[in-house]
């Protein structure tokens, strides 16, 4: 199944409005060993993520009387992702790739019901294949769509009256470029933001995390206000492209 979305032309240098998203496609079931795979790409930015079961949970959750299930999250990008080429993480992770990591598995389980997942962990690894921007923002939301397949996939064996999931969850980045509030910026952009901030929002309307950091002096109360408004706007967008994508076959 493919969604894919072309904004139309307006002011950037991609020809997208301040409040428009780049150009959306999501292909679920890419792969067909993990129980949710999506392959998804925003603009030139491009992810696999996939979601895969395990019959077990890690021994600290085995405490739990009954134990309940527990999802996790992996990040990587690719050698060929970047130019120049990037180093593969191999004995260590490094910071960054901890920090988004770590990012994407709080965004995740704050969605899960536990309980009702039961005694499996499910392990949400998200691949960056191509980077302009954006990669743990979109690593979210492709994660999510990956996450509700495996989810899907465990139908039968889990309690028909308590959904796992109590939610959806997607994630973009706003930054203020110029003076102007842009939302799902790329690499240019990005690199050149006065204001840079991610923001990670349920399908409901509620706020999981906000990273915000002024690159350049200070940012008042009423700019921070627009950003969050826009990214808010972008991210319904992205929840209604995720739950097309989770219904279509």
């Amino acid at each position: 199944m493919t969604v894919h979305e072309r904004n139309q032309p307006g002011a950037r240098a991609d020809d997208r409005a301040p409040d428009q998203l780049r150009s959306i496609e999501i292909q679920r079931d890419f792969t067909r060993s993990a129980a949710g795979s999506v392959l998804i790409r925003a603009g030139r930015t491009l992810l696999l993520c996939t979601a895969s079961i395990e019959e077990s949970v890690p021994p600290w959750k085995l405490r739990a009387d009954p134990p309940t299930g527990w999802v996790t999250a992996e990040y990587n990008m690719l050698p060929g992702s970047t130019s120049p080429r990037k180093a593969r993480d191999r004995l260590k992770v490094d910071g960054r790739t901890t920090e988004i990591q770590r990012l994407i598995g709080r965004s995740l389980r704050a969605v899960v019901d536990f309980e009702a997942l039961g005694p499996r962990t499910i392990t949400v690894d998200c691949d960056v294949l191509e980077a302009d921007g954006g990669t743990r923002t979109l690593a979210i939301t492709g994660g999510y769509i990956a996450l509700a397949a495996a989810v899907d996939s465990l139908r039968g064996l889990l309690p028909t009256e308590r959904p796992v999931l109590t939610d959806s969850v997607a994630a973009v980045s706003v930054g203020v470029v110029d003076g102007e509030v842009l939302v799902d910026l790329d690499y240019a952009e990005d690199s050149r933001a006065e204001v840079d901030m991610n923001v990670v929002m349920t399908g409901g309307g509620s706020f999981i995390e906000v990273q915000g950091t002024a690159e350049r002096g200070t940012f008042d109360r009423r700019l921070l206000d627009a950003m969050l408004a826009r990214a808010e706007a972008a991210i319904g967008e992205l929840t209604r492209l995720q739950r097309q994508a989770l219904v279509s076959q």
